[in-house]
């Protein structure tokens, strides 16, 4: 509400001015971002899925879980990293110009990483996790009887019957895929891609017109709108499978001669690509950079981080404990829908969020006067921010915990007599405590790498790990934000072996799964 009025309600001439110059090519810049990692992630995501549920190869097992980790890779961190290799100093090229003997770059052709082409490359090699982990829960929950059905009438199972099945999960990863491409900052600013998200910021603070940057929101939340359509229609056409006793999961058969080659080598490309590239990079940056690291000052942001970190996720389960158990045991349709309104703050780009609070908070600083410094004030909406972006996450970690519990038990303490208070953290809560610490690690990741948000809301002279990689990469100062670089990606590993775990739970199951609870498993996680 606050982005329209703010839009609507301001200079109106902008909106003239700004469809004469620049949303035009912030549109079709964003659309092409959004169909070139679309594209390119669904290649990564489904054909690794596909392999590592169907054949067996060698280190198979390791890439099930390995194909996970460039999850834990920021996408801007990567866009910096690859930056440093391919361009016209970097290692690459010059050998390259020593190999061939070329003096300049007049010799020689290379493609430009800093271009649409480059940020499609790289953000989809770390973004391609998020329709594997859809697409091989579904693979794995479809009854194996259908496998048998095609190749009794000689049809291709991967074609007639996986595809077709996986439909609804890889539409819900691709959603997810698009939604983190929109929201992306870091990449599209250090590649001077001129998107809805990048205008946003420019328009804000480079135009000082916050009026502008609503404008622009609009047409931005058009798009988010979309995906949520799309995701939304993933989610209806999800298909429950036959129950039946005895093994009912896909069958996995050997690789035979030079076809295990290729299935190593389209496993281990998005792998080498979204990982092993970008870490190696940063290590070797740790390594000769070690003299010019401010250690101590990357070990007080690094402090502060986690502080801010802890103490965003602490408040954002609390409310999300509070919400789903009044969701599930004393809610009516008033209080579930707003419930369910408040949880779709994760669908929405930093940017938007960070305008929209913006104003909000401008508007209640004109009603009543807050008598907090500035810098209390900008952490209080900081972590207000923080809240309504991941509150989701937390619902849906709570959501998942307290579905499992047989609804008798609370009802026969209710009729014991006890207080419904008590029955909460008595039974409830001890019963959901692992979903709990997931939810709130999960969070806490989300946090420490998130960029638009901290660099928008923050106060001055604050920052995070983030905020800190952000500002020496923008300055080509790649080696002394490469230790920061690197305690990001480790903080993200740890929920990437959970992801894990999760889907191994489901693969060693006896039963068949019906395709809905392991896409809500997935995406909780």
């Amino acid at each position: 509400m606050a982005i329209f009025y703010s839009a609507f309600a301001g200079d109106a001439s902008l909106w003239s001015h700004l469809f004469s110059t620049v949303l035009p090519r912030y549109i079709s810049n964003t659309l092409i971002l959004l169909f070139g990692v679309g594209c390119l992630s669904l290649f990564f995501g489904i054909s690794t899925a596909w392999i590592v549920t169907r054949y067996k190869f060698p280190f198979k097992f390791f890439f099930e879980w390995a194909l996970l980790l460039p999850a834990a890779v920021p996408a801007y961190i990567i866009a910096y990293t690859y930056t440093d290799i391919f361009e016209y100093a970097g290692p690459v090229q010059g050998a390259l110009r020593d190999l061939f003997g070329w003096r300049n770059a007049q010799d020689y052709w290379f493609p430009n990483i800093r271009s649409m082409e480059g940020a499609i490359f790289v953000m989809s090699s770390v973004l391609y996790p998020y329709i594997y982990l859809m697409t091989r829960a579904s693979f794995i929950s479809t009854p194996i009887s259908f496998y048998h059905a095609s190749l009794v009438h000689g049809k291709n199972v991967f074609i007639h019957v996986a595809l077709p099945l996986a439909r609804p999960g890889i539409v819900a990863g691709l959603a997810l895929v698009l939604m983190e491409t929109i929201s992306d900052f870091g990449t599209v600013d250090y590649f001077a891609l001129e998107t809805l998200t990048l205008g946003v910021f420019n328009v804000w603070l480079g135009m000082n017109s916050l009026s502008g940057a609503s404008q622009i929101s609009c047409v931005l939340f058009i798009f988010v709108i979309v995906l949520l359509f799309l995701e939304l229609i993933a989610r209806k056409r999800q298909r429950f499978f036959e129950k039946s006793s005895g093994q009912n999961n896909i069958e996995a058969i050997h690789a035979k001669g030079f076809f295990k080659v290729i299935c190593f080598i389209i496993c281990f490309a998005p792998f080498l690509f979204g990982f092993i590239i970008p870490v190696g990079v940063l290590l070797n940056f740790v390594l000769k950079g070690f003299a010019v690291i401010n250690f101590e000052a990357i070990f007080s942001t690094s402090i502060t981080s986690i502080l801010v970190a802890i103490t965003a996720s602490s408040i954002v389960m609390l409310l999300s404990i509070f919400m789903i158990v009044v969701n599930y045991y004393k809610s009516n349709p008033i209080t579930r829908f707003l419930i369910f309104i408040s949880s779709c703050g994760y669908a929405f780009p930093g940017t938007i969020l960070a305008v929209g609070i913006v104003v909000f908070v401008g508007w209640l600083n004109d009603i009543i006067y807050f008598r907090l410094n500035y810098y209390t004030g900008s952490l209080i909406v900081l972590f207000f921010a923080y809240t309504i972006r991941f509150l989701a996450v937390g619902n849906g970690a709570m959501r998942s915990g307290i579905q499992k519990i047989d609804p008798s038990i609370v009802n026969v303490s209710r009729t014991m007599g006890h207080k419904f208070i008590n029955i909460v953290f008595k039974i409830v809560l001890p019963l959901v405590y692992t979903n709990v610490l997931v939810g709130g690690i999960l969070i806490f990741v989300d946090i420490l790498k998130e960029l638009p948000i901290t660099l928008l809301l923050r106060p001055f002279n604050f920052e995070t790990l983030a905020t800190y990689v952000y500002q020496y990469a923008s300055d080509e100062m790649l080696e002394e934000s490469s230790l920061a670089a690197i305690i990001i990606i480790l903080a993200g590993l740890g929920p990437i072996i959970f992801l894990n775990f999760t889907i191994k739970k489901f693969s060693s199951k006896k039963h068949s799964i019906t395709s809905a609870e392991v896409y809500t498993s997935a995406a909780h996680s």
